[in-house]
């Protein structure tokens, strides 16, 4: 048992601003109206935060390892983590291994992710990677836009069969909901193609198309009932003059709830990379006319780092433009990926504007129940660096500051330097905490209300935002102390939550002669074992009427 007595409590699910409040945690790890005997936390001059929840980040499975593998000379500099009795070596730096990733995440506060992207063939090491890193608690979205024996329904008009076949790969996999990347660009791609127009038919199909793909999966996941919409990459991301692209796929969703992934990549304008500039100000528009729509932002900070992505053409595009390390993996019908290690440097403008841009999508969208801190980790940089936007996003000054290192002519390309807004305390935590989890249907999470799993940050209040948001006093992860004055005290195991949604038993025996015909996997040996999973908690759906 626990009491946390004296401390600003912000707690947007509760719309709690600030009030000195006191919690009480019971043995179960669960908030409840008072307990009797236990540990008192006296957090006078502090400030009380639900733990963070990243709604997109990739810290486990067959891509961050390719990751890690490519970038060995990050591994030489990076100091490595000291085993002691609660805690085990590992490394930091780009793509910090999964002790590491733990490690590093309960140290800022955070104690919930979402892996973004996993393929049903490899989701087996993706659980037993997850299951590796400690503290957190975890969900994870299944790759399926291009998944081919998904598409061949769709192009034949056959959309229960369809919905089925998701609903079937969310099991197998033993998933949390759907991620959509370029939908039908990597099935182009196996081509050497890709699909870079919305309304254009996919390279291998007569009549699919992107939009098409788009308009059908989010109908099917919120048919489905999965807590978290169809989480979507948009088509032709990175790309100058892409935001066009992005408004026209915004079109096919027809009011359908659905989350933009790493929305920074996808607003640019420009026709070349010369030209290249923000347009943040028409796609915080839709966002602030359509609430059903959430985002995170993808922003991008200055420094190394390595990307990597189931968006292989596009990786393939960085190769080219950058000269560096390339390599790719194509896993059969369902996605591919690729992997570049990068560096974002202020004075290349370019970075300068994607730099700005993911800071003018969280400062221009008026609700941050709608955008999420993130940087597509490790894409657009380090998780480990989030304390530096929360400084960006709370002090105007310190942009200012930025803004003087960035080149001369960027001033005509970016609204940054006309944006006065500074984030309250309130609003980082609803950027932070309660609106990722509510987007993720984590109800538990992000909520310091009674019955919430008692997963909190506890800040010493500091002028020096990013030292604050770096060192918390204490984590609370389920009620147990894991951080106290930034020493790890203990190292809980974490838990999966993953969705079952119901499908036509039927499916199967349709799959199975694809399976035979397609896949070097049996079908028998490809669905995922529960006993693979972390504490497993299996969530019910709510399909719509």
């Amino acid at each position: 048992m626990l009491r946390i007595v004296g401390g600003k409590v912000f707690d947007p699910a509760n719309k709690i601003d600030g009030e000195i409040r006191e919690l009480c945690i019971d043995d179960h790890g669960k908030f409840v109206k008072s307990v009797s005997g236990g540990r008192v936390i006296d957090a006078s001059g502090m400030i009380v935060f639900p733990g963070g929840v990243d709604a997109h980040t990739h810290v486990a499975g067959g891509a961050i390892n390719f990751a890690r593998a490519m970038t060995p000379e990050d591994h030489r500099w990076t100091q490595a983590f000291i085993s002691s009795r609660t805690r085990r070596s590992g490394l930091g730096g780009m793509a910090p291994t999964t002790f590491a990733t733990g490690y590093l995440y309960a140290g800022m506060g955070w104690t919930t992710v979402n892996e973004a992207a996993v393929p049903v063939m490899s989701a087996r090491h993706t659980h037993e990677e997850l299951r590796d890193i400690p503290i957190l608690d975890k969900t994870s979205l299944v790759l399926m836009a291009n998944n081919e024996i998904m598409l061949d329904q769709l192009e034949a008009g056959n959309y229960d069969r369809a919905k089925d076949i998701v609903a079937w790969y969310i099991n197998a996999a033993k998933s949390y909901g759907v991620k959509a990347v370029n939908p039908g660009g990597v099935a182009a791609w196996k081509w050497g193609k890709d699909a870079k127009q919305v309304n254009s038919a996919i390279e291998g199909y007569k009549t699919l198309t992107p939009g098409k793909i788009v308009s059908q999966l989010s109908r099917i996941c919120n048919e489905l009932g999965l807590p978290h919409p169809m989480h979507l990459h948009c088509n032709n991301l990175g790309a100058p003059g892409n935001i066009s692209t992005t408004m026209e796929t915004l079109k096919h969703l027809e009011g359908e709830r659905t989350h933009i992934a790493h929305s920074q990549f996808h607003a640019y304008g420009g026709d070349d990379w010369d030209s290249m500039r923000s347009e943040t100000a028409q796609l915080a528009e839709f966002f602030n006319a359509n609430p059903q729509i959430t985002t995170d932002a993808g922003a991008v900070l200055f420094g190394d780092t390595v990307t990597i992505s189931a968006d292989g053409p596009w990786q393939y595009l960085l190769y080219e433009l950058t000269g560096r390390k390339w390599g790719n993996v194509d896993i059969e019908n369902e996605t591919g990926c690729g992997i570049v290690p990068y560096s974002y440097k202020p004075s290349n403008i370019v970075n300068a504007v994607q730099w700005a841009v993911g800071l003018e999508l969280m400062l221009l969208i008026n609700s941050p129940w709608q955008v999420f801190l993130s940087t597509d980790h490790p894409n657009g940089g380090c998780f480990w660096r989030y304390p530096e936007i929360i400084q960006l996003l709370m002090c105007a000054d310190f942009r200012r500051e930025c803004l003087k290192k960035l080149p001369d002519n960027i001033k005509s390309r970016i609204s940054l330097p006309e944006l006065d807004r500074e984030y309250t305390l309130y609003e980082v935590a609803t950027l932070i905490s309660a609106g990722p989890a509510k987007a993720l249907g984590l109800s538990r999470k992000g909520n310091l209300g009674l019955g919430c799993d008692a997963d909190i940050a506890i800040y010493e209040q500091d002028v020096d935002v990013a030292r604050m948001f770096s060192y918390p006093r204490y984590v609370i992860k389920g009620g147990e102390i894991v951080i106290e004055e930034g020493h790890i005290r203990s190292v809980p195991d974490g838990s999966e939550f993953i969705i079952q949604p119901t499908h036509d038993p039927d499916i199967e025996d349709f799959m199975r002669p694809r399976f035979e015909d397609c896949y070097t996997m049996s079908m028998d040996n490809y669905p995922v074992e529960m006993e693979r999973l972390e504490n497993p908690h299996v969530g019910g759906c709510e399909p719509l009427q």
